[in-house]
């Protein structure tokens, strides 16, 4: 574990900005939590863009773009809601408390409007949503949150769409907003509700997924969508999530053919896989991205390793651990993050960059210790504060959302890309140096327990 002491070195050792280095000495002196005090700074620089509304509270994701409003979890303000009741769940302060609910009024006002139009998606519409409200109920944040997140697994009922002997929302396939990542909710909310509809709907859509699976290498591979034709195999929006979502169905229904499912995506990202020296990679993309390998979550070893954590999970075969090892090896071997990749540039985001792979080490140290995790995870620790913006306004990270558009550079608010996803990786570093268990798993991860 990250003790102060450990905290201290890193920050003398990782040529930090001067304001920064002060900042961290201050945390020193006053704090034995120097992540939450860390987290908190996130926190404050966000809540500078606060609009307060006749509904609630909404915050921007690009604060100098006042109108660049999202309800969406990924970059929208809905991941920002739920940081502040992981926030305020560990600091007790009801400033974020405050915060939570202001943010939880309006999304409950936007998600019960007549002129809604939100998706069901767990990244982009209500799934998200209803994760969300599950994290303010969960935090004591206040009373009626369990029931807007039963609205928003209601609404998702409501919008399903039969198809042969599945269900669908979208002709979206993948985590990011179609049918993989909706069921992955509706099975989260069902279990932890004791709802039986939810549950017998998420394995309906796993149904509709098996249906629309392709063959490919000897196995099964899933495009993001029925209209988006090129291949993207890794977690957020291909054949690893998909799979993942199936095998998950498999660990709560023991329905064999979700497991075979399942199978059939790992026959064929072993079939792609690339190998060298004991590390395995998926390529990023068809089309151009065939030599192209993301790091992170979304494209990356960091999310396909889910899969084969879970597969080890329901089986106990070793082979799966095995897989995980080599993933993770090739994470180690890439020369991140001193070292900005093709597939790992400027941005240190829990979708593609540094808060990604560290919220990976802390999982594998919680879950599945291995060599040089600790060291690795410190190496990433170092270069986020080091890229780090930190004043008077608090802490934020001006970073490239995209690849392709590396001069659009801009200090975001939200969970997958921004401060609050950042923040939450921070309060998560605490959780792990006090040995807590963290209590805010999102649907889409095996690392809980």
């Amino acid at each position: 574990m990250t003790t102060r002491r450990d905290f201290v070195a890193l920050a003398a050792a990782a040529g930090l900005p001067h304001a920064l280095k002060t900042e961290l000495a201050r945390v020193r002196r006053r704090s034995a939590r120097p992540w939450l005090e860390m987290a908190v700074r996130c926190a404050r620089w966000i809540e500078r863009s606060a609009q307060p509304t006749e509904r609630g509270t909404r915050w921007p994701a690009d604060p100098l773009k006042p109108d660049s409003m999202g309800l969406d979890f990924y970059d929208g303000m809905t991941g920002v809601v739920a940081f502040y009741a992981m926030l305020f769940d560990a600091t007790r302060d009801p400033v974020w408390r405050d915060a939570a609910r202001g943010g939880a009024s309006y999304l409950i006002g936007e998600m019960n409007s007549e002129k809604s139009d939100i998706d069901a998606g767990l990244y982009s519409g209500l799934a998200g949503l209803g994760y969300t409200f599950m994290c303010l109920d969960r935090a004591r944040v206040g009373d009626g949150y369990r029931a807007a997140a039963e609205r928003a697994a209601d609404l998702i009922v409501a919008k399903a769409k039969t198809v042969g002997q599945g269900v669908e929302w979208s002709d979206s396939y993948d985590i990011i907003s179609g049918t993989a990542g909706t069921g992955l909710f509706l099975l989260y909310a069902g279990l932890g509700w004791k709802r039986k509809d939810l549950v017998a709907l998420s394995t309906r859509a796993g149904r509709r997924l098996i249906a629309a699976g392709e063959s490919a290498a000897g196995g099964t591979m899933w495009y993001p969508s029925a209209t988006l034709r090129r291949n993207y195999p890794n977690f957020s929006h291909g054949t690893s999530g998909v799979s993942y979502f199936l095998a998950t169905l498999h660990q709560q229904t023991r329905e064999p053919a979700f497991l075979d499912g399942a199978l059939a995506g790992v026959r064929y990202l072993d079939a792609v896989a690339h190998r060298e020296n004991g590390s395995t990679k998926i390529f990023h993309s068809t089309d151009g991205g065939e030599n192209r390998y993301y790091l992170s979550w979304c494209h990356g070893p960091v999310g396909t390793a889910r899969l084969f954590y879970r597969l080890y999970q329901i089986t106990g075969d070793r082979q799966w651990q095995g897989w995980v090892d080599s993933l993770t090896k090739a994470v180690f071997d890439s020369g991140v993050p001193e070292q900005r990749t093709t597939g790992f540039w400027n941005n240190i985001s829990q979708c593609c960059g540094n808060t990604g792979v560290g919220q990976y080490c802390i999982d594998l140290a919680r879950y599945h210790p291995a060599p040089m995790v600790a060291a690795f995870r410190e190496r990433i620790i170092r270069d986020t504060l080091a890229r780090a913006t930190d004043d008077a306004d608090g802490m934020r990270w001006v970073q490239a959302e995209n690849r392709v558009s590396p001069e659009d550079v801009v200090a975001q608010t939200g969970f997958m890309q921004g401060a609050a996803g950042v923040g939450t990786f921070f309060l998560q570093l605490d959780a792990l140096d006090r040995g807590a268990k963290w209590r805010f798993p999102q649907p889409d991860t095996p690392f809980t327990g």
